[in-house]
């Protein structure tokens, strides 16, 4: 009688790891390219999203902006029988000492919060900038419809919103819509604060900033690519946790660094079709980016963008020179790949959300051995765990043994020496929590 029980325990725990999940298919097929395209056409007719713009008026301005923005969460809320926690946050920001800021203003974020139905302070944030600017960014009067530079971006984290809504996750996941990109990053600043005062424990946060151009001013055209941008260890990392590095590597393995891996993974198992491109680099070179806040205060974030960039048609006047057309106008925006980079955002965050709480103690051994060792902490939910490992060289976990539910395991003739390694908790689904570093040594 107890190797009948047994067997079908066994067998369903084969068939939750080793197959993929059909509601994150259901999750791609149900992202629009229509709606995202009339959502971004409603952003561009609010003729300047400038942080600093007109926010009295009902139809320009970043104050109109931001209204419609809550509006349609709201929306989506009702639909969803009030699933959302619509509400603004904002932080007042000074003229004195920043020379970006043309006059004292709130800058105020929109945010939609879906709470998950186990763990509810476990977020996972997506994010997308309101704002827009012109050639000069203290203007704030001139037209600057920002149809690719947002609101591509805030249209995806809109859309997203009606898609996950319709499903409930373990995990809370965050919708926002940030305010004050242009000028110093003072949204991302404000929010990430917000979550580290109000004790979020934050998965990570995917920043989309432009993901609707497949047409680079290099001439390249590609419809598939994408990049994923990563910093290779947190900002604020120990004196100690950087000494450790030089002897047990992980100088690439930060958890904004696993983020990056996990949607990889979760791209190349789902949507095979695309090509994801980790950039090893916090952001574009010199440049940044509304998850860099998080990143400041050690909370995972990536930016999630398109390959190829047009700088004629961001941060640019609409105008006509010597036969080259800039500015950022709706024009420009591929609305379909567009839909490809939101289902990316959308499949992540039903993946992360579904999944358990990564294990936060992980410890390795087996130095001088013929095997490589692991402990760690069991982890609320979690069926199992997955030991993964690659080559030193490689950016991704290329190999992986899933082990049960124990809490110690030896790779036997697996070298500590000549490999990275990672532990993964594993739900009753099959979704796994990102890939741990580990953060100790045992012998």
């Amino acid at each position: 009688m107890k190797k009948i029980i047994i067997l079908p325990l066994l067998l369903f725990t084969y068939f939750s790891i080793g197959q993929t999940s059909q509601k994150i298919y259901d999750i791609i097929d149900s992202v629009s390219a229509k709606r995202i395209e009339k959502d971004i056409q409603t952003l561009v007719s609010f003729g300047t999203r400038n942080t600093f713009s007109d926010t009295i008026s009902n139809t320009r301005g970043i104050g109109a902006a931001r209204r419609w923005i809550k509006s349609e969460f709201e929306t989506i809320s009702k639909n969803c029988n009030n699933c959302l926690n619509v509400f603004y946050q904002k932080d007042f920001v000074n003229k004195d000492g920043n020379n970006r800021v043309p006059h004292d203003a709130w800058v105020v974020n929109v945010v939609a919060v879906q709470k998950g139905t186990k763990y509810p302070n476990r977020y996972i944030i997506m994010s997308g900038d309101i704002d827009s600017r012109a050639s000069d960014t203290m203007d704030f009067t001139t037209d600057a419809p920002g149809a690719n530079d947002n609101a591509s971006g805030m249209a995806g984290t809109i859309e997203a919103a009606r898609v996950l809504s319709n499903y409930q996750f373990e995990s809370s996941i965050v919708y926002v819509g940030l305010s004050g990109e242009e000028q110093g990053l003072f949204g991302g600043s404000g929010l990430a604060n917000y979550t580290k005062e109000n004790n979020w424990d934050i998965i990570g946060i995917l920043n989309n900033d432009m993901i609707g151009n497949i047409k680079g001013v290099d001439g390249v055209i590609d419809n598939r690519t994408f990049r994923i941008f990563s910093e290779p260890v947190p900002a604020n990392e120990t004196e100690r946790e950087r000494q450790l590095r030089r002897f047990y590597g992980g100088e690439v393995d930060g958890i904004s660094r696993q983020l990056a891996r996990y949607v990889h993974k979760t791209v190349k198992t789902y949507m095979p079709e695309m090509n994801p491109m980790m950039v090893y680099r916090l952001d574009r070179f010199g440049r940044g980016g509304h998850h860099r806040p998080f990143n400041d205060l050690g909370f995972a974030g990536i930016r999630i963008m398109e390959a190829h960039e047009n700088y004629n048609q961001q941060h640019q006047d609409i105008r006509e020179e010597n036969g080259i057309k800039y500015g950022d106008v709706i024009d420009h925006v591929n609305f379909e790949y567009a839909k490809k980079l939101t289902a990316v955002n959308a499949i992540n965050m039903a993946s992360l959300a579904s999944a358990p709480p990564a294990p936060k103690n992980v410890a390795i051994g087996g130095i001088v051995e013929p095997s490589a060792k692991f402990k760690w902490d069991k982890v609320e939910g979690a069926i199992g765990y997955k030991i993964y490992w690659r080559d030193t060289t490689s950016p991704t976990w290329d190999y992986s043994r899933y082990v049960g539910d124990v809490s110690e395991f030896t790779l036997e003739g697996i070298v500590i020496d000549n490999f990275f390694f990672g532990i993964a908790a594993v739900g009753k689904d099959g979704f796994e929590s990102p890939v741990v570093f580990p953060n100790k040594v045992f012998r």
